[in-house]
């Protein structure tokens, strides 16, 4: 990633909706030495802020429904959310949580493209988001996984006014031209269980390493670890409880 810290139009923090969120954080702990803390306050829900060293990087929370999958959600910053949510309803997305204000942290609403891939907006009052983004352990990419690229290419900049930077084998998404993510076809490999999503890449010193903990700590390897043209390595795994992620070497 590019970006190093939340800009608008960027991503600006991850979080996981999981069923178990102790067990959550004995995982990423490991994996990533994550030490995390849980809000207090009844009205926060449990939701749980994950750092390294004093940096919040990402969050835990309680599933909204128990009928709910574990995912990992990419949110992505903007000056105004609720004209953001009004430029995602005129691209042809919908908005699943109508803008609103957490305390005096920002504010905040869920959406997703007319694919179906879900992410969150979030305008910053005392809480910027991520303080680390590239990093071991922060956000280093996030990747989009559709049905529909040509759908996203229209969305997505209309939305958000992101640069493209396409190939013949990948297209990258970027603000003013500093790439954060991607984008890829879903297949036959995904399985029809499988929705359109964002899939967040963790950065990881080394994969091979990282991947193992992973395993040794309960989780499994959907994509093991494998080597990409410059010397990049990247897996795809996924935590004890379902939420599937990405770790890549910067």
């Amino acid at each position: 990633m590019k970006l190093v810290e939340p800009v608008s139009g960027g991503p600006c923090w991850v979080e996981l909706s999981t069923s178990d969120v102790p067990a959550a954080q004995t995982f990423y702990a490991a994996l990533f030495g994550w030490r995390s803390e849980t809000d207090p306050r009844p009205e926060a829900g449990g939701y749980t802020v994950a750092r390294l060293g004093e940096d919040a990087v990402a969050a835990l929370s309680p599933s909204y429904r128990p009928d709910q999958t574990p995912a990992w959600t990419v949110s992505f910053a903007t000056e105004d959310t609720d004209a953001t949510a009004g430029a995602v309803r005129s691209a042809g997305g919908t908005l699943l949580i109508e803008p609103m204000d957490v305390f005096d942290l920002g504010r905040f609403a869920v959406a997703a493209d007319p694919s179906g891939a879900v992410f969150s907006l979030w305008q910053a009052r005392s809480f910027a988001g991520a303080g680390r983004l590239g990093e071991p352990g922060t956000l280093g990419w996030a990747e989009l996984r559709t049905p529909d690229p040509s759908g996203a290419l229209a969305f997505y900049p209309s939305v958000f006014g992101w640069t493209v930077n396409a190939s013949e084998h990948y297209t990258q998404w970027g603000v003013n031209g500093a790439d954060f993510g991607g984008m890829t076809a879903m297949g036959k490999d995904d399985g029809p269980e499988t929705p359109p999503h964002w899939l967040p890449y963790f950065a990881v010193t080394e994969v091979e390493t990282t991947a193992a903990t992973a395993l040794g700590a309960g989780g499994d390897q959907l994509v093991p670890p494998m080597s990409l043209p410059g010397g990049r390595w990247i897996a795809v795994l996924s935590d004890p409880q379902g939420a599937a992620f990405g770790i890549h070497t910067p």
